[in-house]
């Protein structure tokens, strides 16, 4: 029987959604055995060209030269999926997004005339079509294990649609909001994470983007309850995943 093959590709990011792959250790050896790694230069030098049955991208499109090659990939690729907080909302990077472009490359770069980037950093579902997405900052290892081994079954992979408070309920983690008075985005952040932050008395920081519907007004209303000034909430949306829309919008209500 022919194994489906994998391919993995790295736009603007740091990697670490990549190394999440490689951090399966446990399970990497079965992942290898049911795919055919044919692209995937974090773990291989050895490549083969497409057509792929399930590309993974990580990272956002900060380039001219990006926006053709995920259109090149998207071609080469039966099922596309996106990985991570940059792939699926712009990433750290997309807090540029409201910026002047050309003073904040002026103001970091001693040479801003060789930087050749685009002036956003957007989401590869801006540029072409995605079957699937697998947030996070990084992803969550168990939510890739379950995409491609549901894919090599030929199954839709469960994804959690539900948000990271009904996690915390899930964990018997209780809630920092209530009990503390942390801000936290919790009520408006998909859940996914395992209930990282919130277990250890943090607030969601919303690493995994809005979830579906996400009431971000009247989380914002009640945060300023509790006394969080504006720039507290417009940084709290102004994290991982600051360029998903739901938050850049809310963002800006607080600027200035």
């Amino acid at each position: 029987m022919t194994k489906p093959s994998l391919a993995v590709w790295k736009f603007s990011s740091c990697d670490g959604c990549q190394l999440t792959l490689l951090d399966c250790e446990d399970e990497l050896l079965d992942i290898a055995e049911a795919v055919d790694i044919a692209y995937f230069l974090e773990a291989t030098r050895t490549t083969r060209p497409g057509p792929y049955d399930i590309s993974l991208v990580e990272g956002s499109i900060s380039t001219a030269h990006e926006v053709e090659r995920i259109r090149e990939i998207r071609r080469d690729s039966r099922i596309l999926i996106t990985i991570g907080a940059c792939a699926t909302a712009g990433g750290i990077q997309a807090l540029r997004n409201t910026l002047n472009h050309d003073a904040l490359r002026a103001s970091v770069y001693p040479s801003p005339q060789f930087i050749d980037a685009l002036e956003t950093s957007t989401p590869i579902a801006d540029h072409v079509e995605v079957d699937y997405e697998l947030r996070g900052c990084p992803i969550d290892k168990h939510q890739l294990i379950e995409a491609i081994t549901a894919l090599t079954k030929g199954r839709k992979p469960s994804i959690p649609d539900y948000s990271q408070c009904a996690e915390c309920k899930l964990a018997g983690t209780a809630c920092v909001t209530v009990t503390k008075g942390i801000p936290c985005l919790g009520p408006v952040t998909q859940g996914g994470c395992g209930n990282l932050c919130p277990k250890i008395g943090r607030g969601c920081y919303g690493c995994f983007g809005p979830k579906e519907g996400a009431n971000t007004a009247a989380l914002a209303a009640e945060l300023a309850k509790l006394g969080a000034d504006r720039r507290t909430i417009r940084d709290l949306f102004g994290g991982f995943a600051a360029g998903a829309p739901a938050f850049a919008s809310e963002r800006r209500n607080h600027d200035g």
